[in-house]
């Protein structure tokens, strides 16, 4: 893995932390000023880069790759107030072209989904495509409660001691008043709507055994979206940290881009 490199970053008023890994340039190579796009991770609700560092690492070996930390998460400084998913979604395109990554692959997990579908949405013309891990908010399940249940027996059943680990360390990071001000925000944002204005092709990748982001949710994202499906087997909600290979696998063959491929992941992709 080429080793990421923090860079502190201010956008639409807010800092935050980008974590890259680029490639060396070829020497000679008249295609190294038409690299593919980049991809670009994005965290979601309570947590940092840390869990998609597994994934960061598959990416990073065939293409440019970017983890962000959004404001207020993990090592950044808070806001003095909460921001709403669109400010989220400017900041990552302001933060991206600040690093001259004019257009890339913008991949959201749980609330990070709706940042991508954002972002896809105020700047269409930058994202060729959108894939999005473990999407919320289930419009069939739009309480608290019932998104505590299931995210309860994804961490009692379907994950792994490492992903639980990272995931946990990061809400005791964020703490509780921080995290219960942007479930607000989270709860709030129509996902299922604001889908269907994404301009750009839609993955949409949930592990089989995923309580919070069901089959029977994100097989209507990714048909709203005109979209795919994948579903990774054998694991819960964290699919990117405990099923790495295979979801970068599917990124990049969604993507159209350069990688090596097992297989494993395509044979699950559904219309």
């Amino acid at each position: 893995m080429i080793r990421p490199v923090r860079s502190e970053i201010e956008a639409a008023g807010h800092l935050g932390h980008v974590y890259a890994s680029r490639r060396a340039p070829v020497a000679g190579d008249p295609d190294t000023a038409l690299r593919d796009p980049a991809v670009v991770l994005v965290h979601g609700i309570g947590v940092s880069h840390r869990y998609l560092r597994r994934l960061h690492g598959a990416l990073a070996e065939s293409v440019d790759t970017y983890s962000i930390d959004l404001p207020g998460f993990g090592a950044t400084p808070r806001p003095d107030h909460t921001l709403p998913v669109a400010d989220h979604a400017s900041y990552i395109l302001g933060a991206m072209e600040q690093l001259g990554v004019l257009d890339f692959v913008l991949v959201g997990h749980s609330m990070g989904a709706q940042f991508a579908i954002e972002a896809a949405r105020q700047q269409p013309e930058r994202i060729p495509y959108v894939v999005l891990m473990g999407p919320v908010v289930d419009s069939k399940r739009r309480t608290v409660a019932q998104q505590a249940l299931a995210l309860g027996r994804d961490s009692l059943f379907f994950e792994s001691p490492s992903s639980n680990a990272l995931v946990f360390s990061d809400y005791i990071r964020c703490g509780p008043s921080w995290y219960l001000k942007n479930l607000r925000v989270m709860m709030e944002y129509p996902t299922e709507q604001r889908i269907a204005e994404v301009a750009a092709p839609v993955l949409v990748v949930r592990g089989a055994n995923d309580p919070v982001a069901s089959a029977d949710w994100c097989r209507r994202l990714a048909e709203r979206a005109t979209g795919r499906l994948a579903e990774i087997p054998g694991t819960g909600h964290v699919v990117q940290h405990n099923r790495s290979a295979e979801v970068a696998e599917a990124i990049l063959s969604f993507a159209g881009l350069p990688g090596r491929a097992t297989g494993a992941a395509r044979q699950e992709f559904k219309a």
